[in-house]
């Protein structure tokens, strides 16, 4: 079918660098604030548990998630996070676009954020499925493939695209 190589080439133009684009220099050097229902502070382990409801902000991208886990490293008098694992129903919310799955991971010194499992990214109308969701911060540049863990996908990506103006 000739649609398919069309559909994949407005997946890969269109809607999947958007998120990326939105988010392309955001300060990962910016402060993180997490508001949660719990919080557990494994200290030995260089980490911090939030669970229930949490909400971390940085500068203007939400992380949603039942749960998040805050890797830090201790700089002198005070520690630096390295990395957000978040699952329990993630979305990440950027002004423009939102991203949803099933597990995230924010590396803050890779500047790489990874959405798994039944990825939905949403920009107005325009809808893209998949296993995984790949954005580059410095870049950038989203990728997102059919690979996941347990998704719907089949290994493969749809979308579905709004059409303005067009009439018979």
């Amino acid at each position: 079918m000739r649609n398919i190589p069309f559909l994949t080439g407005l997946v890969l133009l269109v809607a999947v660098p958007a998120l990326g684009q939105a988010l392309k220099g955001h300060n990962t050097g910016a402060p993180v604030d997490v508001e949660a229902d719990r919080i557990e502070v494994q200290d030995r382990a260089d980490r911090a548990v939030f669970s229930g409801n949490v909400v971390a902000r940085q500068n203007d991208m939400t992380l949603n998630a039942g749960r998040l886990t805050v890797a830090y490293s201790r700089n002198g008098g005070g520690v630096d996070i390295e990395r957000l694992d978040a699952s329990g129903g993630v979305t990440v919310r950027s002004a423009s676009e939102t991203a949803r799955g099933e597990f995230a991971i924010y590396d803050l010194s890779q500047r790489i954020i990874t959405v798994v499992g039944n990825v939905q990214l949403t920009r107005g109308g325009n809808v893209v499925r998949g296993g995984r969701l790949v954005i580059n911060l410095d870049t950038g540049r989203a990728v997102m493939d059919g690979r996941g863990v347990n998704d719907a996908s089949g290994g493969r990506v749809s979308g579905r695209f709004t059409v303005t103006g067009q009439t018979k």
